[in-house]
């Protein structure tokens, strides 16, 4: 799923991306969930650890979201994306992140938010991209400090 795309291009990046997250980060900073079809992946999405050095407030971000092009506007992403919230909220995840369309990730529940928010680990290119939403009772509050991800994502490409 992570390897097509709207273009080849992008499909190479998410899955070089997806791979790298896979192989390389440690089990207790991440979070994968699928979903599957007739015996085949439908999609698939990874949430991995982000940090600010001045707050001690667990944070994942999510990142990527894949569904196999064939099968995409049935709800498949949005129903594993709030598989994911549900899992990482048990699990006592405070804020999760993301850097997508804010059209897409409103439905469910994610806003934009200002750098003085959370500062995003590298400059964005779309800033307006950048949003998150509490996964607790309280409503997101500024988070402390620089931020720092996984290493599959520590790359300016990304962002």
């Amino acid at each position: 799923a992570f390897t097509t795309a709207a273009n080849e291009e992008e499909g190479q990046t998410v899955g070089s991306l997806s791979r790298n997250l896979l192989s390389n980060t440690k089990k207790e900073d991440m979070f994968a969930f699928s979903s599957w079809q007739d015996k085949k992946i439908s999609g698939c999405i990874l949430f991995t650890r982000i940090t600010f050095d001045k707050d001690d407030r667990v944070c994942f971000i999510l990142s990527p979201v894949a569904v196999a092009t064939n099968l995409q506007r049935q709800g498949i992403g949005q129903s594993l994306i709030k598989y994911g919230i549900d899992h990482l909220r048990k699990n006592g995840v405070h804020v999760l992140f993301t850097y997508g369309d804010p059209n897409y990730y409103g439905k469910i529940g994610f806003q934009p938010i200002a750098a003085d928010i959370a500062q995003p680990p590298f400059i964005l290119s779309q800033p307006e991209g950048w949003i998150a939403q509490s996964l607790t009772d309280q409503p997101l509050s500024p988070l402390q400090g620089n931020s720092s991800c996984v290493s599959a994502l520590a790359d300016a490409k990304y962002w």
